[in-house]
């Protein structure tokens, strides 16, 4: 199985260059869905990851998407349906016990190699929907907080880029809560994949970015805008949900 491994100064520029090198893949079998795949093992290193520009067109989603995901996997405002037995799971039910644990710990210690989150439970174990993001560790050298994740499985085409940008956020304030600027993220996904039903898409990704076209946005300014102006639908759609309870 291939290991790739690819850096950039920003979110965008690393996301392209992992698109890239997956479309370079072999087809292979995945039965589990009853399709193919190309398939890699992917590591993308972001050096500076609230280096602007932040988004890239190249994700499967609008300012609506990336918010509501980003409070989700941030502040959880839909773990109400765990407890109402719809979802088995949120990332953020995942991990929130833990999140005080990382502070207390890089509090103790600046150089500590403790700070890990775990994101798999044993419920995972033949559960039809396991976690995807399985791990994190946070390191703080030479002043910068840098972050470690891991996935089991990623979707490169829908799913990678907002799972980054989530989870950057979350470095971002943890950073904030302890005082120390931001460090590098590196996003490793032992499957990073694209369904064959995602071929074209991925065929058209490459296609743009081989073109030259501006493919980003800054996120200051700009998308945090766009994305604010969502919050009132979002909050209203949350508590639509939860008076149907």
């Amino acid at each position: 199985m291939e290991e790739v491994f690819v850096t950039g100064k920003t979110l965008p520029a690393a996301y392209h260059q992992a698109l890239t090198s997956l479309q370079q893949a072999p087809v292979i079998p995945c039965p589990d869905w009853n399709t193919n795949q190309k398939e890699v093992t992917m590591t993308f290193v972001v050096e500076q990851p609230l280096c602007e520009p932040m988004i890239s067109r190249l994700f499967y989603g609008d300012p609506r998407s990336l918010e509501q995901y980003r409070q989700e996997m941030l502040d959880g405002i839909m773990d109400f349906e765990i407890d109402r037995g719809n979802w088995v799971y949120t990332y953020h039910s995942r991990y929130a016990n833990q999140y005080g644990f990382i502070l207390d710990e890089l509090r103790r210690n600046p150089y500590s190699r403790r700070a890990v989150m775990d994101i798999r439970t044993p419920d995972d174990m033949g559960s039809d929907d396991p976690a995807c993001w399985q791990h994190a560790q946070y390191f703080i050298r030479e002043g910068k907080l840098h972050c470690k994740i891991l996935f089991r499985s990623n979707d490169a085409c829908k799913a990678a880029y907002m799972n980054a940008f989530a989870l950057i956020m979350l470095q971002k304030r943890i950073a904030d809560a302890l005082g120390v600027q931001m460090g590098t993220y590196t996003h490793r996904a032992n499957s990073f994949h694209c369904y064959e039903r995602d071929f074209d898409l991925l065929d058209g990704y490459i296609e743009r970015i081989r073109s030259g076209e501006n493919l980003v946005y800054d996120y200051t300014d700009e998308w945090d805008e766009l994305m604010e102006a969502e919050r009132p639908a979002i909050a209203a759609m949350v508590l639509e949900q939860k008076n149907k309870g």
